[in-house]
């Protein structure tokens, strides 16, 4: 197996997308227009993703546990699956 520990990695661009996320759904919610769209729930699904993998990959760090760091991946990619999916629909026009 491979000792290239993605755990630093992971966390950095985990939290970078998370502030993303948090700056999305702020603006949707200032400009009262969350509750007309499909964009806000898929932003929190992502929100969830990247927060999960924040945390899991911030204890790999701390307690070197591979198993960990492994989730934190999964997370990691289905938080892109969900925005690239979003992005895909939203530039579509399928949901506004």
């Amino acid at each position: 197996m491979k000792d290239n520990h993605k755990s630093p990695h992971i966390l950095n661009a985990s939290s970078n997308l998370l502030g993303l996320c948090f700056v999305v759904l702020t603006s949707l919610k200032l400009l009262n227009i969350s509750q007309k769209t499909a964009i806000d729930e898929s932003t929190t699904a992502a929100i969830i993703f990247f927060m999960s993998s924040c945390i899991l990959s911030f204890l790999s760090i701390r307690g070197d546990i591979r198993k960990y760091e492994n989730i934190a991946d999964y997370l990691f990619l289905g938080g892109l699956f969900i925005l690239f999916i979003t992005t895909i629909l939203f530039a579509l026009n399928l949901i506004s």
